[in-house]
């Protein structure tokens, strides 16, 4: 997506018509996931109060592909993608019972993530949106996180965000799609690669923070001490670099499987703490700007149990709404796509057909480009 197209209706030439229906239509959106190692499609119609109902959601997962290298590697991610797109996406079609002829419009994430999938999923769905003649909305993944938990809730814009899985971690206030700010975001690391690589450190394969997570249930997290990122620093930022290096190294002097139990949970239990304690200065923020307190957790990370019983214990401390997706909403899906899109076909945003795969796109641009995270380093940059 053209990166304006995110705040004003379509002005370009898209392979359909322009968006027929707007406020107050209905939409029936094939969407297309592709950016790590899921390859996922799913049929979502938006209703026209704006009600969601997830019609089908297929997921290929290609976990037995990347577990011999313990992480994922983006060359064989691509290469499943472009093996698995079609049938994904016919599946999906097929259990939505709406057929091609019955979708109104295509939505494909089409960034940040490992750009070879992106191209996969994105490509695809330019195809169908030319074949049958239909708007395409090439949608940020971030954004399709942000709006997943109203895949099943009712959760009406604005709510205050933390987004945390593998490759983000960000507190964002949102007040609707293409409509974000962002509150704070790790400076290093994201919360989930940390459980990843100390699960790796840990050797408990891959995927490693459910493994991590089933570990820690038998350990004792008060034997451990680790340290405390940012403890002088204000404002609502991550970090989760110096806790991994720490970690993957008592790591390595565990003698006895209960020493890396209790290694496990004292981690699981400093990742919670940090986003907790970064949490509660965002709300305090929030809720002085907001009367309705609604509190959503996205993201993969959403997924763990302790994280998600102490964030809401915070939330209900001060007052806020917990809300997190159905597990099967946390993690990468193609469902919260077609919803990201829906959402925006029906404010009558569309994308072009040039619309191009993104491996970096911040929801917040203007935020990230006035306050960026990280000085500019390499011939390539930072770390985004």
């Amino acid at each position: 997506m053209d990166q304006a197209a995110s705040s004003r209706p379509r002005d370009g030439v898209n392979p359909g018509a322009a968006p027929s229906g707007g406020p107050g239509a209905a939409w029936t959106v094939l969407g297309l996931e592709t950016s790590c190692d899921e390859t996922a499609a799913a049929v979502v119609r938006l209703d026209e109060d704006g009600r969601a109902t997830v019609l089908s959601s297929v997921v290929h997962s290609q976990t037995d592909e990347h577990s011999p290298f313990g992480g994922v590697v983006p060359e064989i991610a691509a290469r499943s993608h472009v093996e698995k797109i079609g049938e994904v996406a016919r599946r999906a079609v097929a259990e939505a019972g709406v057929g091609m002829g019955g979708l109104t419009g295509v939505a494909a994430t089409a960034g940040p993530g490992l750009v070879g999938g992106v191209m996969v999923g994105l490509s695809f769905g330019k195809a169908v949106a030319l074949a049958r003649n239909l708007p395409l909305v090439a949608v940020n993944h971030l954004e399709g996180h942000a709006v997943s938990a109203r895949l099943t809730e009712d959760a009406p814009y604005p709510f205050l965000l933390l987004l945390v899985s593998g490759g983000h971690c960000q507190l964002m206030e949102v007040r609707g799609v293409g409509d974000m700010t962002r509150l704070g975001a790790t400076i290093d690391d994201a919360a989930g690669e940390a459980f990843d690589k100390i699960a790796k450190a840990l050797d408990l394969g891959y995927p490693g923070g459910p493994a991590l997570e089933r570990l820690a249930a038998t350990g004792d997290g008060s034997k451990i001490a680790l340290p405390r990122a940012l403890l002088g620093r204000d404002g609502c930022d991550f970090s989760f670099s110096g806790l991994k290096t720490a970690a993957a190294r008592l790591a390595a002097e565990c003698r006895t499987d209960q020493d890396r139990a209790d290694l496990a949970a004292a981690v699981q239990s400093a990742i919670a703490r940090q986003l907790s304690e970064r949490s509660e200065r965002a709300m305090r923020d929030y809720a002085e700007r907001h009367q309705h307190l609604l509190f959503v957790v996205a993201g993969g990370v959403a997924a763990n149990g302790e994280v998600r019983r102490v964030l809401t214990e915070t939330a209900t401390r001060h007052g806020f709404r917990f809300l997190a997706p159905p597990l099967a909403y946390c993690t990468d899906n193609a469902a919260m796509i077609a919803l990201a899109g829906a959402e925006r076909l029906a404010l009558g945003l569309a994308s072009d057909i040039d619309a191009v795969a993104r491996p970096r796109w911040p929801l917040d641009e203007a935020t990230a480009a006035a306050q960026p995270l990280h000085l500019k380093a390499g011939r390539k940059g930072p770390k985004a």
